[in-house]
Protein backbone atom coordinates (compact mmCIF):
# COMPACT_ATOMS: atom_id res chain seq x y z
CA UNK A 1 0.00 0.00 0.00
CA UNK A 2 1.81 2.78 -1.33
CA UNK A 3 1.54 6.06 1.29
CA UNK A 4 1.41 10.11 -0.43
CA UNK A 5 1.13 13.46 0.66
CA UNK A 6 -2.55 13.75 2.33
CA UNK A 7 -5.46 13.30 0.19
CA UNK A 8 -8.17 15.96 1.13
CA UNK A 9 -12.09 16.14 0.79
CA UNK A 10 -10.85 19.26 -1.39
CA UNK A 11 -8.53 17.33 -3.56
CA UNK A 12 -10.78 14.91 -4.44
CA UNK A 13 -13.92 17.22 -5.32
CA UNK A 14 -11.36 20.00 -7.09
CA UNK A 15 -11.55 17.67 -10.05
CA UNK A 16 -15.34 18.84 -10.21
CA UNK A 17 -15.80 21.95 -8.05
CA UNK A 18 -13.18 23.99 -7.28
CA UNK A 19 -13.10 24.16 -3.16
CA UNK A 20 -14.19 28.31 -2.80
CA UNK A 21 -17.35 27.24 -5.36
CA UNK A 22 -17.64 23.90 -2.25
CA UNK A 23 -17.34 25.91 0.49
CA UNK A 24 -19.91 28.77 -0.62
CA UNK A 25 -22.10 25.71 -0.82
CA UNK A 26 -23.21 25.18 2.50
CA UNK A 27 -23.94 28.61 3.43
CA UNK A 28 -26.52 28.68 0.56
CA UNK A 29 -28.22 25.53 1.92
CA UNK A 30 -28.67 27.27 5.59
CA UNK A 31 -30.38 29.88 3.99
CA UNK A 32 -32.40 28.09 1.15
CA UNK A 33 -33.30 25.98 4.17
CA UNK A 34 -34.56 28.92 5.90
CA UNK A 35 -36.33 30.14 2.76
CA UNK A 36 -38.15 26.96 2.74
CA UNK A 37 -39.59 26.53 5.92
CA UNK A 38 -40.87 29.84 5.34
CA UNK A 39 -42.88 28.73 2.42
CA UNK A 40 -40.87 30.99 0.01
CA UNK A 41 -41.19 29.82 -3.20
CA UNK A 42 -38.51 31.30 -5.37
CA UNK A 43 -35.40 32.84 -4.40
CA UNK A 44 -32.51 34.86 -6.88
CA UNK A 45 -29.15 35.52 -6.98
CA UNK A 46 -29.60 38.70 -6.21
CA UNK A 47 -31.38 37.51 -2.73
CA UNK A 48 -28.71 35.63 -2.03
CA UNK A 49 -25.99 38.16 -2.79
CA UNK A 50 -27.90 40.50 -0.29
CA UNK A 51 -27.98 38.22 2.28
CA UNK A 52 -24.69 36.51 2.27
CA UNK A 53 -22.69 39.16 0.77
CA UNK A 54 -21.14 37.12 -2.31
CA UNK A 55 -21.32 38.82 -5.60
CA UNK A 56 -24.37 37.68 -7.59
CA UNK A 57 -22.47 36.27 -10.89
CA UNK A 58 -20.36 34.13 -8.34
CA UNK A 59 -23.42 32.39 -6.89
CA UNK A 60 -24.64 31.89 -10.26
CA UNK A 61 -21.56 30.36 -11.32
CA UNK A 62 -21.20 28.05 -8.48
CA UNK A 63 -25.39 26.82 -8.36
CA UNK A 64 -24.09 25.87 -11.99
CA UNK A 65 -22.41 23.37 -10.84
CA UNK A 66 -25.60 21.27 -9.75
CA UNK A 67 -27.03 21.82 -13.05
CA UNK A 68 -29.53 23.69 -11.65
CA UNK A 69 -30.94 26.61 -13.42
CA UNK A 70 -32.28 29.91 -12.40
CA UNK A 71 -35.62 31.71 -14.47
CA UNK A 72 -35.12 35.31 -15.74
CA UNK A 73 -36.47 37.68 -13.08
CA UNK A 74 -38.11 35.01 -11.16
CA UNK A 75 -35.41 33.00 -9.71
CA UNK A 76 -34.43 29.38 -8.43
CA UNK A 77 -37.37 27.10 -7.40
CA UNK A 78 -36.42 26.92 -3.40
CA UNK A 79 -37.60 23.42 -2.71
CA UNK A 80 -35.56 22.31 -6.21
CA UNK A 81 -32.48 24.05 -5.26
CA UNK A 82 -32.80 22.95 -1.19
CA UNK A 83 -32.84 19.27 -2.51
CA UNK A 84 -30.25 20.09 -4.61
CA UNK A 85 -28.13 21.51 -2.63
CA UNK A 86 -28.67 18.91 0.11
CA UNK A 87 -27.88 16.49 -2.36
CA UNK A 88 -24.70 17.59 -4.02
CA UNK A 89 -22.95 17.51 -0.36
CA UNK A 90 -23.98 14.33 0.84
CA UNK A 91 -26.05 15.48 3.81
CA UNK A 92 -28.78 13.55 2.83
CA UNK A 93 -26.73 10.15 2.29
CA UNK A 94 -26.21 8.74 6.00
CA UNK A 95 -22.13 7.99 6.65
CA UNK A 96 -21.17 6.15 9.69
CA UNK A 97 -18.35 7.21 12.23
CA UNK A 98 -16.60 6.55 14.91
CA UNK A 99 -14.63 8.74 16.70
CA UNK A 100 -10.97 7.75 18.07
CA UNK A 101 -10.38 10.31 21.29
CA UNK A 102 -13.77 10.41 24.04
CA UNK A 103 -12.09 13.31 25.67
CA UNK A 104 -13.64 16.97 25.86
CA UNK A 105 -13.81 16.97 22.20
CA UNK A 106 -14.84 13.74 21.25
CA UNK A 107 -17.33 13.36 23.87
CA UNK A 108 -18.82 16.55 22.76
CA UNK A 109 -19.02 15.42 18.84
CA UNK A 110 -20.73 11.54 20.42
CA UNK A 111 -22.92 13.26 21.90
CA UNK A 112 -23.96 15.96 19.21
CA UNK A 113 -26.99 14.70 17.35
CA UNK A 114 -27.15 17.61 15.10
CA UNK A 115 -24.65 15.86 13.07
CA UNK A 116 -26.80 13.56 11.65
CA UNK A 117 -28.85 16.01 10.03
CA UNK A 118 -25.73 16.73 7.62
CA UNK A 119 -25.97 12.81 7.06
CA UNK A 120 -22.91 12.22 9.86
CA UNK A 121 -23.87 9.42 11.80
CA UNK A 122 -22.15 8.65 15.17
CA UNK A 123 -21.76 4.87 15.91
CA UNK A 124 -19.17 4.13 18.46
CA UNK A 125 -16.38 5.50 19.86
CA UNK A 126 -12.94 4.32 21.20
CA UNK A 127 -10.64 5.52 24.08
CA UNK A 128 -7.82 3.75 25.92
CA UNK A 129 -9.17 5.45 29.44
CA UNK A 130 -11.30 2.73 31.07
CA UNK A 131 -13.34 4.97 32.98
CA UNK A 132 -14.50 6.21 29.50
CA UNK A 133 -15.64 2.81 28.11
CA UNK A 134 -19.13 2.49 27.92
CA UNK A 135 -20.27 -0.33 25.59
CA UNK A 136 -24.27 0.02 26.49
CA UNK A 137 -24.36 3.48 26.37
CA UNK A 138 -26.83 5.31 23.62
CA UNK A 139 -23.60 5.60 21.46
CA UNK A 140 -21.13 2.75 22.63
CA UNK A 141 -17.63 3.30 23.54
CA UNK A 142 -15.11 0.80 23.21
CA UNK A 143 -11.73 -0.19 24.11
CA UNK A 144 -9.64 0.66 21.32
CA UNK A 145 -8.51 -2.77 20.97
CA UNK A 146 -12.03 -3.40 19.69
CA UNK A 147 -11.62 -0.80 17.05
CA UNK A 148 -11.12 -3.81 14.39
CA UNK A 149 -14.04 -5.61 15.21
CA UNK A 150 -16.61 -2.99 15.84
CA UNK A 151 -15.82 -0.82 12.41
CA UNK A 152 -16.72 -3.71 10.55
CA UNK A 153 -19.85 -4.52 12.46
CA UNK A 154 -20.75 -1.02 12.15
CA UNK A 155 -19.79 -0.79 8.46
CA UNK A 156 -18.39 3.00 9.69
CA UNK A 157 -16.25 4.84 6.79
CA UNK A 158 -15.11 7.85 8.87
CA UNK A 159 -12.99 8.19 11.50
CA UNK A 160 -13.14 11.35 13.61
CA UNK A 161 -10.07 11.73 15.49
CA UNK A 162 -9.97 13.81 18.16
CA UNK A 163 -6.72 12.18 20.09
CA UNK A 164 -3.66 13.66 21.00
CA UNK A 165 -1.46 15.04 18.30
CA UNK A 166 1.70 12.59 19.36
CA UNK A 167 -0.41 9.60 18.49
CA UNK A 168 -2.71 10.60 15.57
CA UNK A 169 -0.69 8.97 12.54
CA UNK A 170 -0.66 5.78 15.01
CA UNK A 171 -4.31 5.82 15.31
CA UNK A 172 -4.84 6.63 11.55
CA UNK A 173 -3.01 3.81 10.44
CA UNK A 174 -4.48 1.66 12.90
CA UNK A 175 -8.52 3.43 11.43
CA UNK A 176 -7.35 2.84 7.65
CA UNK A 177 -5.75 -0.78 8.04
CA UNK A 178 -9.23 -1.58 9.74
CA UNK A 179 -11.07 -0.60 6.51
CA UNK A 180 -12.04 3.33 7.57
CA UNK A 181 -12.12 5.32 4.34
CA UNK A 182 -11.87 8.98 5.13
CA UNK A 183 -10.60 10.98 8.56
CA UNK A 184 -11.99 14.13 9.94
CA UNK A 185 -8.60 15.03 11.73
CA UNK A 186 -9.30 17.60 14.49
CA UNK A 187 -5.40 17.56 15.48
CA UNK A 188 -2.57 19.90 14.06
CA UNK A 189 -0.74 17.24 12.80
CA UNK A 190 -0.44 16.39 9.10
CA UNK A 191 -1.49 13.01 7.96
CA UNK A 192 0.67 10.41 5.92
CA UNK A 193 -2.25 8.21 4.79
CA UNK A 194 -2.76 6.22 1.12
CA UNK A 195 -4.13 8.08 -1.80
CA UNK A 196 -7.57 6.50 -1.67
CA UNK A 197 -8.16 7.98 1.71
CA UNK A 198 -9.66 10.63 1.99
CA UNK A 199 -8.33 13.66 4.58
CA UNK A 200 -9.82 16.65 6.13
CA UNK A 201 -7.96 19.05 8.35
CA UNK A 202 -9.89 20.81 11.27
CA UNK A 203 -6.87 22.10 12.93
CA UNK A 204 -8.41 24.00 16.10
CA UNK A 205 -5.13 25.31 17.17
CA UNK A 206 -4.03 26.61 13.83
CA UNK A 207 -7.85 28.77 13.46
CA UNK A 208 -7.42 29.68 17.21
CA UNK A 209 -3.89 31.28 15.89
CA UNK A 210 -5.65 33.01 12.47
CA UNK A 211 -8.08 34.65 14.95
CA UNK A 212 -5.22 36.04 17.36
CA UNK A 213 -3.36 36.96 14.31
CA UNK A 214 -6.03 39.06 12.78
CA UNK A 215 -7.03 40.77 16.34
CA UNK A 216 -3.69 42.00 16.58
CA UNK A 217 -3.43 43.33 12.66
CA UNK A 218 -6.80 45.21 13.45
CA UNK A 219 -6.28 47.30 16.87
Amino acid sequence: MSLSRKTSFEDVAAELVPKPSLQRMPWYLAYVGRLRLQGVANVTSTQLSRELNVDASQIAKDLSYLNVRGKTRIGYDVASLDNALADFLGFRRGHAAVIFGVGSLGGALLSDRGLEHYGLNIVAGFDIDAAKINPEAPVPVYDVSEHIRQISRLKAEIAILTVPHAVVQEVADMAVAAGIRALWNFTPHKLLVPRNVVVQDTPLYSDLALIYNQLIARK
